[in-house]
């Protein structure tokens, strides 16, 4: 695709060195913004807005017109740089690492529920027709169903004729309720698509709907974080415009399409053999998906256009898999909780007994934490931001090969250590909280988050005062202001939920903590900086990507989805920002203050 530019615009070649690929760039144009025309993979957690530090590159050759920020250093920011001539570009290791830890083999342990799907699969032979018995095809099959059909689609009607006539009279029919959807020869197997759409990774799980056996599972980065890391950017691109709006639509759905077809082919089989797929998102991820108004999404009261499950042709949003199949969007809270907090809660249900009291949080880019007790469910979302998963840190990246997962004091030194093993490139989410919690023990950062300097390891970096991890990786004053924010969300929508139900923090019995990063994040770091109540250890479970493990359940059962439904209209949802207090116990939750009289 030539660049969005006018012809009398200079264009320049960029040669990325460390992946062999060539494009175009206007001088009017980014380096990022060419780079994601081009499919060229640098991270950008902003959206290219020059707010997160993401999309470091280091201009080997060449000459380029940066801001003034940006001017005179190794590292620059792509989004903040235009090319003046044909250039060869590095990009930085974090901005190139693929995702290793979507978690999507999480509580893969509780999927294995007695099947009961939605689409059902019937082998039928019908007579030959004669003269005497020229009835239709469709009828033929109605009468050999136990219960006759209503419907059939009509890429299935017209796909009926030929596979009865090469079966010698005998088809495997799929259908749902009362419609038929697909036809297929004997032996065909049935499989569906669970996917958790998250604002970071998208997650793909694939299972036999006979046996509800899974065949395989997936996860890649969302690729609508070309667009931002937060949703609130992605909100303000998509309401730009229609063609604003499709992109993010089509990035959406270019993943499920890729999820499906990767886990289809690894299993043998192909996606037109997936008949029913379940999506589960927050709000605006599912508005997205669906190219629904976002527009009222991005300001209070925070409305969506639907709550309720949609049921939708997977063909008329896009999606290559059986023509007849159809999308269950499953049913969203209120506000920004969605039905990932839905599915995390169908999927933790044995830790929560509503006759305790307890808190479910499902940590991300948005965080819905929802408090259950004596049987009623409130919940609540917090724009928390993707600090805590290593976005909009100065060295963040995902959870790959060389992020520094976590962090520890030893003696009077910091000490790191790597996914794999393998040498620092950066610091991912659970590296983050470590870090920060550690240099509160030894005194680097006071009670209201700033970097002290005198130790060895402080130093300065880019003309202000950062904490060293690793050669070239450190934790810088911008980072730890991140991490306030995000954490300060977080607590307060616990508080509040507490708060409205008249309870102190030592009365919660369970604290459910999902989510990939909740998964591999230390208890005792997100407690010393004040993320979550002290309480006992032994309070907290871990469990990792809930949302997959209850879209899964979903797809494999009419009866979960039905419960899925009923647990959605039975949550209240509740605004934080409209409580009284909330920017009063926002800001208190800001600084370390209890954390630093904890170690000091």
């Amino acid at each position: 695709m030539p660049p969005a530019s006018s012809t009398n615009v200079p264009l320049h070649r960029l040669r990325f060195t460390d992946i062999d690929r060539e494009i175009d760039c206007a001088e009017d144009e980014t380096l990022f913004q060419a780079a994601r025309r081009g499919g060229v993979r640098i991270v950008g957690a902003c959206g290219g807005r020059g707010a997160c530090g993401a999309c470091a590159v280091r201009i080997v050759e060449g000459r380029i017109e940066t801001d003034g920020v940006d001017r005179g250093r190794k590292w620059v920011r792509a989004c903040r740089a235009r090319p003046r001539s044909d250039c060869d570009i590095a990009i930085a290791p974090r901005s190139l690492a693929p995702v290793v830890r979507a978690d999507v083999h999480a509580l893969q342990r509780d999927v294995a529920i007695a099947p009961d799907p939605c689409v059902v699969a019937q082998d039928v032979t019908v007579a030959e027709p004669t003269l005497r018995d020229c009835a239709s095809d469709m009828e033929r099959i109605n009468r050999a169903l136990p219960e006759p059909a209503d419907a059939i689609d009509l890429f299935a009607a017209r796909d009926l004729p030929r596979i009865l006539r090469a079966g010698h009279w005998s088809a495997r029919v799929f259908h749902r309720g009362s419609e038929i959807i697909g036809v297929a020869p004997i032996g065909r197997r049935s499989v569906g698509l669970a996917i958790d759409l998250g604002t970071t990774n998208v997650v793909g799980f694939l299972i036999d709907l006979n046996t509800g056996d899974p065949l395989g599972s997936l996860g890649v980065e969302n690729p609508q974080t070309a667009w931002g890391g937060d949703l609130v950017a992605r909100i303000n691109h998509a309401t730009a415009g229609d063609d604003q709006s499709n992109e993010l639509r089509d990035a959406a759905r270019t993943a499920i399409d890729a999820l499906g077809h990767d886990l289809a082919r690894a299993a043998r089989l192909t996606p037109h053999d997936i008949v029913d797929v379940v999506v589960c998102g927050n709000t605006a991820m599912q508005h997205l998906l669906l190219g629904l108004p976002v527009r009222q999404l991005g300001r209070a009261p925070f409305v969506a256009a639907l709550r309720d499950a949609v049921d939708v042709r997977a063909r008329d949003l896009g999606l290559r898999f059986s023509p007849g199949a159809y999308v269950h969007i499953a049913a969203n809270i209120g506000g920004f909780v969605g039905s990932d907090h839905v599915s995390a809660l169908l999927a933790t249900r044995d830790l929560w007994a509503p006759a305790t009291t307890s808190l479910v949080m499902d940590i991300g880019t948005n965080t819905e934490i929802s408090l259950i007790r004596r049987g009623e469910i409130v919940s609540a979302s917090c724009p928390s931001g993707p600090a805590l998963e290593g976005g909009h840190i100065a060295c963040g990246m995902r959870s790959a090969d060389g992020a520094i997962e976590r962090v520890w004091v030893e003696g009077d030194r910091l000490r790191s250590a790597t996914i794999a093993g393998r040498p620092a490139v950066g610091i991912c989410g659970s590296g983050v909280l470590d870090a920060v919690s550690a240099a509160l023990r030894l005194g680097l950062v006071d009670a209201g988050g700033r970097i002290r300097g005198g130790h060895p390891d402080v130093d300065e970096v880019e003309g202000g005062r950062a904490i060293l991890l690793a050669p070239s990786i450190y934790i810088g004053q911008a980072d730890i202001r991140a991490v306030q924010l995000a954490k300060a969300a977080i607590r307060t929508g616990v508080d509040l939920l507490l708060e409205q139900a008249g309870l102190e923090a030592e009365q919660i019995e369970h604290f459910v903590i999902a989510g990939a990063f909740g998964k591999y994040i230390d208890i005792s770091s997100a407690i010393s900086i004040g993320l979550t109540p002290d309480l006992p250890r032994e309070k907290f479970a871990q469990v990792g990507n809930a949302a997959g493990a209850g879209v899964t359940r979903m797809l494999a059962s009419a009866a979960e989805r039905a419960a899925a439904k009923d647990l959605a209209r039975r949550c209240l949802y509740m605004e934080l920002s409209t409580r009284a207090g909330f920017q009063k116990r926002f800001l208190n939750n800001i600084g370390f203050h209890a954390a630093r009289e904890k170690t000091s």
